[in-house]
């Protein structure tokens, strides 16, 4: 890939980037007595194999043939055996250091997106199951005749992409609601948008009494006890706006009212939103809700351009870290982006490594 300024390519600016990041390896047990094989070479030959979707840790291995690849890591050659090895070190808490450092270094290059004035920080929630062979993933159980791994994200909305801000790991069979208290901070300055999955309405009281302002999809089966109604332009695409309490009264009821929007998704299909933001046009609701798609797409984005679907090694650590590694990839293409001025799609970045 040609940047607007720069002659580079982005297989060379890609390890640049990490190398940029070694201070996450500073003055860490990880790589001592490592004289080789550092924990830095091990994320930057696994980013490396996820780009390429290489299918196995021998077909990594005879890369380091290729003398590109073999200066820009500076690792003359490794085997497969040594690449297992270092699937199985304790790795996991260095390559989650260089996770936070990268993404925040994007976020700072990338700044906000134009709702930011109104919003504030504008985080998408949602996740994602990663099926797996029962057979191979015996620790990963969740059906009868399946294994899988669910990943969780908060997305950090930006300009014309979109940033991974968290992360989390779990088993497939774990409610995604669990997750709410690792992905939601206590910030009034943030705008959550989540689907259905997430409802809790013991965690919307508590989001109402801290300030955290977020809007849900509302499952379909939900108590709505109408307070009062708002009125709503005939040439809008708001059905119905609302003033609501949610849940069963004496049992499930909330303690603080939300604001019921009735709108039509992008398929121009009816869906019911909740909020406790009662100070935005109800337009507006509908339209921030509009941009969760942009987590779909995400999850579709590095399923399908980074090998995440097939793993390289069979143990938990060894999916955790390949996932981990995928994440911090997709973020220094967001980096390279912005540091060549690169207009086009990120899809056309990965692709020119």
């Amino acid at each position: 890939m040609q940047g607007k300024d720069t002659k580079k390519s982005t297989f060379n600016q890609l390890f640049k980037s990490v190398f940029h990041f070694s201070s996450s390896f500073k003055n860490k047990e990880v790589d001592k007595y490592v004289k080789k094989f550092t924990a830095l070479k091990f994320i930057l030959l696994m980013s490396f194999a996820q780009l390429k979707q290489l299918r196995s840790l021998r077909e990594i291995s005879s890369n380091l043939e290729h003398e590109q690849l073999s200066q820009s890591i500076g690792l003359d050659s490794i085997s497969f055996s040594q690449i297992s090895r270092k699937q199985k070190a304790e790795l996991m808490e260095t390559v989650q250091s260089l996770f936070g450092e990268v993404i925040q270094q994007a976020g700072i290059k990338q700044g906000f997106h134009r709702v930011r004035q109104k919003l504030g920080r504008l985080y998408l929630i949602d996740s994602t199951i990663i099926s797996l062979c029962l057979t191979q993933y015996r620790w990963a159980k969740f059906r009868k005749t399946k294994s899988g791994i669910k990943l969780h994200i908060r997305l950090r909305f930006l300009d014309n992409d979109v940033l991974p801000d968290t992360a989390i790991m779990t088993n497939a069979q774990k409610a995604d609601r669990r997750q709410m208290d690792d992905l939601i901070a206590e910030d009034s300055d943030a705008f959550y948008v989540f689907d259905r999955a997430y409802v809790d309405y013991e965690k919307f009281d508590h989001y109402c009494r801290e300030n955290i302002r977020f809007a849900s999809r509302l499952k379909s089966n939900a108590l709505v006890e109408t307070i009062a109604e708002y009125p709503v332009s005939p040439n809008s695409q708001i059905i119905r706006d609302c003033k609501v309490l949610l849940g069963k009264p004496g049992l499930t009821q909330m303690e603080n009212l939300l604001r019921l929007i009735e709108t039509k998704d992008s398929e121009d299909k009816p869906i019911v939103i909740v909020t406790n933001d009662f100070t935005l046009a109800s337009e507006e609701i509908g339209e921030i809700y509009r941009y969760r798609w942009q987590i779909e797409l995400f999850f579709k984005w590095i399923k399908q351009h980074l090998h995440i679907k097939h793993f390289y090694g069979i143990g938990q650590q060894a999916v955790e870290l390949q996932l981990l590694i995928a994440l911090i990839t997709y973020c220094l293409l967001i980096l390279i982006k912005q540091q060549t001025g690169y207009q086009g799609s990120l899809l056309e970045v990965k692709d020119a490594y």
